[in-house]
């Protein structure tokens, strides 16, 4: 296994494909061992061959990939989790995509524990800050379309009352501003979510707190909002995932 992957390397290393001859040099094995795991490799698909070059093959290529998006979202998670412990809440991180609600990432912790998902947050998006933030973001008739499939429901007495009234929200919402949401989705839970700007898709990252706690809710949204702004350069690739 590992001579494989010393061949995988050494391969990976010539943009424009080895010969066999020059692979066994470089990896320092023998020339029948190296034609043995080449064919191997071959076969399985993560070495092709080309008028007696190699070259990484399609499976070794899906690897590579693979490992990339790991890696780019092990950074997201990670900086979720420095934001989380240096203000002392759960922060999520959303986008909209292909029309549908996706929550990519939660950070918490047993003293400060997220909200819990007690009704679909793909379909109550009118109820919840990230729902609304990502909406926010869209053109007015990406947003009827979504309230077609998904229509305002009352989850809570504070809950938005119906698509109208949302709509005229979603319309006032300032692109840089966080959007805030006080026990519209669930009693006791009060959310901020702040817009992220990736290219076409709409993203969030947001935080959510005890109603009682509700003082603290923008002060640290904006210091989220900051941080953000700090690193959405380097994170920008990482966090479309």
């Amino acid at each position: 296994m590992q001579r494989a992957m010393r061949l995988l390397e050494t391969v990976a290393a010539h943009e424009y494909g080895a010969p066999a001859k020059q692979l066994a040099r470089e990896t320092g094995l023998a020339l029948p061992t190296t034609y043995h795991l080449l064919r191997t490799l071959v076969h399985e698909g993560y070495l092709r061959r080309d008028k007696g070059l190699f070259f990484l093959g399609d499976a070794a290529e899906r690897l590579s990939s693979s490992g990339a998006r790991q890696k780019r979202r092990s950074t997201v998670v990670d900086a979720l989790a420095h934001w989380r412990d240096m203000l002392g809440v759960p922060v999520y991180y959303a986008v909209y995509r292909e029309g549908e609600i996706e929550v990519m990432c939660v950070s918490d912790t047993p003293g400060n524990p997220a909200v819990e998902e007690w009704a679909d947050f793909r379909e109550t998006a009118h109820a919840h800050a990230i729902g609304q933030c990502l909406l926010s973001q869209l053109d007015e008739e990406a947003r009827r379309d979504h309230l077609e499939r998904y229509p305002v429901q009352a989850l809570t007495p504070y809950t938005v009352r119906d698509n109208h009234s949302l709509l005229r929200r979603l319309e006032r919402v300032r692109r840089t501003e966080p959007v805030i949401e006080r026990q519209e989705y669930a009693l006791g839970a009060v959310c901020a979510a702040i817009p992220l700007t990736l290219g076409t898709t709409a993203a969030t990252m947001a935080i959510s707190l005890p109603a009682h706690q509700e003082d603290r809710l923008l002060p640290a949204a904006r210091q989220l909002q900051g941080e953000i702004g700090r690193l959405l350069g380097s994170l920008a690739l990482s966090i479309s995932m």
